[in-house]
């Protein structure tokens, strides 16, 4: 069996008085797409966190390719190849689609033309090229996720890890969007998703995993979960029970 791609093992993040998460374990493996679930204060973005060098675990490890990164900083962690996007969108007001992207796309790039290449490349991914001349300011919620999600891809990562980059979008965009990420992964891009956005949890995922008060409480396929009792109670209501 091949080595997975990421192995969360036994990872716990306390702050102060507050264990966040608790003793969480998973893998993903190349390839696919990986969803996070479950209610608000769950500790799913702690976890992002975790993995991606913007908190150091109080216990546990992080493993991408076989290498133990538990800890490193979160430059180190993108330039090994993961990179994410943030609950609250985070792109620069006052640079243009372009110059975000580039700037992003400056992690590996050692020219303006090169950087220049690769933000091209990916805004004609996320359909965002025709807009590369206006301001970050300028633009809908929905465009500002999807440049975020370039701005991501712009540092050629081999993991992904987005954070509810569908929260907030209409059914209207909400297809596209998900339609955009199939993209990703076809590309050679592994995904996990934070998201309660439950429609594009299920279209989307290979397997699911449920956090509530730090602790994993299911890990399956997008029926086998919302199938869950346990899931249910938690998380998802009486409108998925049987």
């Amino acid at each position: 069996m091949s080595t997975p791609l990421l192995e969360v093992r036994g990872v716990t993040k306390r702050f102060a008085g507050l264990t966040a998460n608790d003793d969480v374990s998973f893998t993903v493996n190349e390839g696919e797409i990986v969803s996070i679930i479950g209610p608000n204060g769950a500790g799913k973005s702690t976890l992002f966190g975790c993995v991606t060098g913007f908190h150091r675990p109080s216990a546990g490890h992080v493993i991408y390719r076989g290498r133990d990164i538990t800890g490193l900083k979160a430059d180190r962690v993108c330039r090994l190849g993961i990179a994410r996007t943030f609950q609250i969108v985070q792109v620069i007001a006052d640079m243009t689609v372009l110059e975000n992207t580039m700037t992003a796309a400056f992690l590996r790039a050692r020219t303006r033309a090169a950087a220049i290449q690769r933000a091209r490349e990916v805004l004609s991914v996320m359909h965002l090229l025709d807009k590369q001349a206006f301001l970050g300011s300028a633009l809908t919620i929905a465009d500002k996720k999807r440049l975020e999600v370039a701005m991501a891809l712009a540092t050629e990562p081999r993991l992904l890890m987005l954070d509810e980059s569908m929260a907030g979008l209409t059914r209207v965009e909400l297809q596209p969007f998900i339609a955009l990420l199939r993209d990703v992964r076809e590309r050679g891009v592994t995904l996990v998703i934070v998201e309660h956005v439950m429609e594009a949890v299920m279209q989307l995922s290979d397997r699911v995993i449920v956090l509530t008060s730090g602790r994993k409480i299911a890990e399956g396929t997008p029926r086998e979960v919302v199938a869950n009792p346990q899931v249910i109670q938690a998380y998802l209501g009486e409108r998925y029970r049987a």
